[in-house]
């Protein structure tokens, strides 16, 4: 097992395998409030880009949700839900196309727009899938994707890892690491992508009880799918010990608890000779000495 192993990827579509089955009995009661949010996001970014997609990919389509925001107010010619999970793929509208986020299968140069919504911080090889996809690109093709950053869920982090130690003598871990804005922009360069833009977008949702916060997890199919994750239940102990460390230190002035979520959202292009290009170094005409001289405006 290498070093980047960290997801029990099994354990992954397991879980969201029960997620689409809970989406499917009641969509209209699915939390994936998150997901609309991030939809209604791209959308505003493609209305401000004046050109049209004619082969797009939702690379991780979850329900649909996204597509179908993105299809309501766009007009994209082939627009193809792919995902990992069966059971959510039926939940999208078609084309389907299954697919391993970790080996794409994806024609070279053969797709002018990729879009991911909440799918890509649960990759094994990120560094790996970005480098596909940027191969997938047609030039001047553009990558919009939205991953989990890492200030997500600090309160419930904090609140297990006091009570497990305090308890036990020790932890497990319990929540999944997430990349933060300066680690994604890195790989997007490596993965040679043009003009890449991270943004950051801390999302604050309060709930009742920080149970109802891990019920909601659990029906997104988010929760711990870690290889070293502990196999055995949370002992009833930790947990009402953490419930109780989560009220004393994150409710608000009403009672209820804070959840904090971080949206990294990821705009970058193929390259392409019509881009904006850097300048070469040493080809500025005038020296910054020259322009900060009194009397230079």
């Amino acid at each position: 097992m290498s070093a980047a192993h960290i997801f029990d990827i099994p354990s992954l579509e397991r879980h969201r395998t029960r997620a689409a089955r809970f989406a499917a009995g009641d969509p209209c009661s699915a939390p994936d409030f998150l997901l609309r949010r991030v939809a209604e996001d791209f959308s505003e970014r493609l209305s401000l880009i004046r050109r049209s997609f004619a082969d797009a990919v939702d690379l991780g389509c979850h329900n649909g949700a996204l597509g179908r925001i993105l299809l309501r107010d766009h007009a994209i010619a082939m627009f193809s839900s792919a995902d990992p999970c069966a059971a959510m793929r039926k939940l999208a509208d078609p084309p389907r196309v299954a697919v391993d986020l970790e080996h794409l299968a994806f024609a070279p140069v053969s797709l002018d727009l990729v879009v991911s919504g909440l799918s890509l911080q649960t990759v094994n090889d990120l560094p790996g899938t970005l480098t596909q996809i940027h191969s997938s690109l047609r030039p001047d093709g553009l990558f919009l994707a939205a991953i989990i950053g890492g200030r997500s869920l600090i309160e419930l982090r904090e609140a297990l890892l006091v009570a497990e130690t305090e308890l036990t003598g020790g932890a497990h871990p319990r929540v999944a690491p997430a990349i933060d804005v300066r680690e994604l922009g890195t790989l997007l360069q490596r993965a040679r992508f043009a003009l890449p833009v991270v943004d950051s977008d801390v999302v604050t949702v309060t709930y009742p009880h920080p149970l109802a916060l891990m019920h909601d997890l659990r029906r997104m199919g988010a929760t711990n799918c870690l290889v070293e994750r502990s196999r055995s239940f949370l002992p009833r102990a930790v947990l009402a010990r953490a419930m109780q460390i989560y009220c004393q230190r994150h409710a608000e002035a009403d009672g209820r608890i804070r959840a904090t979520f971080e949206i990294l959202t990821v705009t970058a292009w193929s390259p392409h000779a019509s881009q904006q290009q850097p300048l070469q170094p040493g080809s500025a005409k005038t020296s910054l000495a020259d322009a900060l001289k009194p009397g230079k405006t």
